[in-house]
């Protein structure tokens, strides 16, 4: 189905995969990196900078896609910066349609000028909060550990510790090859015994062997991409015939797949949006949500990943919302909360976009 963009615009959304130092405006990296005097981006001009990072990130390898990130966490290590970076996201979001957020990011690597951990969760829950206040979209922050680093432990710790201020929750991400995620099993056991959530990136950049590890060892309530998950599943003439025992497990189990469909792409998890497991996955009836990933790196955002969907997949205003119920059952947030933004504000907004397509329909029929 063709929507208009302005219409994919306005329907709410849910977001549950986002890194907040993959969202950073432009002209604020050319700011921030003069209030820090850091001279190493690759130009000055905010557009020719935004082609930079979405060129680079084009590439179809996931290592290629993260080399990025090292200029937007070397303008993210004050709490000003962060506070901004974290504000600004809730502003843009807004502008969306997004209704509910969870943003992720791993504090370790916002300690090069001398903040603590503390500190930067602080600063980046404070910029939500106030982005709340003033755009009304609520928010979770999630806190990243990374594979090929010995501080998972703490990092787990670190969200256990902020629980009530404002993080729903303990992720594993970077590069998959060779930081299998039972490496960090002590981690998960922890946030396990702290009745705490988790989502690990898996099936990304590596195969099915990652989403089965991190769901079994390390007990993933959802998976951050799951794109492989494919390998589970015999295809003939462009359907699912059988299912494998771990595809049936996520099935069953309805483990929400955080699916990023432009990014994919990027970093060559899939070869192309046609190609993209998706479609297979949403015929099937996974749990799958539509997220962005990286606005900055993948040149998106919600609506886009919608228009890419619709335009791709065929979906329907009936899909959209059936994403977007999912994805909001499948929050990090208390059951009431849950069920709160689904019925006040979701079928809500998707009604009074019904009201408005039937009202425009009929009036092209006078």
């Amino acid at each position: 189905m063709k929507f208009d963009k302005k219409l994919l615009r306005a329907l709410p959304k849910v977001l549950l995969h986002e890194h907040l130092d993959g969202v950073l405006r432009p002209q604020t990296m050319v700011e921030l990196a003069s209030d820090a005097k850091y001279l190493e981006l690759p130009t000055n001009d905010p557009q020719a900078l935004a082609h930079w990072f979405h060129r680079g990130a084009n590439q179809g390898s996931l290592a290629k896609y993260l080399e990025g990130f090292t200029h937007t966490i070397a303008v993210m290590q004050t709490e000003e910066a962060l506070e901004r970076v974290a504000y600004e996201q809730i502003e843009d979001l807004s502008n969306d349609g997004v209704v509910y957020l969870e943003t992720r990011f791993a504090p370790v690597f916002h300690t090069k000028k001398g903040l603590t951990h503390q500190q930067v969760v602080k600063a980046v829950l404070k910029g939500l909060d106030r982005g709340r206040r003033d755009f009304g979209v609520r928010s979770g922050l999630i806190i990243c550990a990374m594979r090929n680093m010995d501080v998972s432990l703490e990092m787990a710790e670190l969200a256990v510790d902020f629980r009530e201020r404002g993080v729903v929750g303990f992720d594993l991400a970077g590069e998959e090859g060779g930081y299998p995620p039972k490496k960090h099993v002590d981690a998960f056991e922890y946030i396990q015994r702290e009745n705490f959530n988790i989502t690990i990136h898996a099936g990304e950049g590596y195969g099915k062997e990652s989403i089965w590890q991190a769901i079994q060892y390390c007990g993933a309530h959802r998976i951050g991409h799951g794109t492989r998950l494919i390998e589970d599943i015999a295809i003939a003439d462009g359907k699912a015939v059988k299912l494998g025992d771990l595809a049936q497990y996520v099935l069953d189990k309805r483990i929400p797949l955080e699916i990023c469909l432009l990014s994919n792409v990027h970093t060559g998890a899939t070869p192309s949006l046609a190609e993209h497991p998706f479609k297979i996955f949403y015929q099937e009836k996974f749990r799958v949500t539509l997220n962005t990933d990286n606005r900055l790196m993948s040149d998106t955002s919600m609506t886009q990943e919608f228009e890419a969907a619709a335009d791709t997949f065929g979906l329907s205003l009936d899909d959209f919302e059936k994403i977007t119920i999912n994805a909001m059952k499948s929050a990090f947030l208390p059951y009431n909360q849950r069920c709160g933004i689904i019925y006040s504000v979701i079928k809500p907004g998707y009604s009074k976009v019904r009201d408005s397509m039937y009202s425009r329909m009929t009036a092209k029929t006078r």
